[in-house]
């Protein structure tokens, strides 16, 4: 994927996620932490998964991370790479990597975010090499 090309994804945005896609809309990325056990947690959700409290806020993440897995798909054309990035922050989010060699590619790379145009003014949290 070409964080040029203008794609229109259909997002799923309600009362809970749109906070998140306008932060993403803004360059920020925004993730949700606890403030009852303080453990952040993507994807963002009003709930905390580890220990349920509602007691959570969101909060920009520093869009540093590290490849913890990736696939190549090399029957598309372009080719893409779609991978689990684990954010400095401690959470794991399922992205595309972009802009860089795909066979440069490795587990344990460090990575930063940038966004992508995904129409509807809403932009989506992509990955390149640090």
């Amino acid at each position: 994927m070409n964080t040029d090309q203008k794609n229109k994804i259909n997002l799923v945005v309600n009362s809970e996620s749109k906070p998140y896609w306008e932060g993403a809309a803004k360059g920020q990325l925004l993730i949700r932490a606890c403030n009852a056990c303080g453990k952040a947690h993507y994807y963002p959700r009003t709930i905390c998964p580890h220990c349920f409290s509602e007691d959570t806020a969101f909060v920009e993440a520093s869009g540093n991370g590290v490849i913890y897995s990736y696939s190549v798909t090399r029957q598309a054309k372009p080719p893409y790479v779609i991978a689990y990035v684990k954010l400095d922050e401690g959470v794991s989010m399922l992205t595309n990597i972009v802009d860089c060699e795909i066979d440069k590619i490795r587990i344990g790379q460090k990575v930063r975010v940038k966004f992508s145009e995904a129409g509807d003014g809403y932009a989506l949290p992509v990955f390149t090499s640090a």
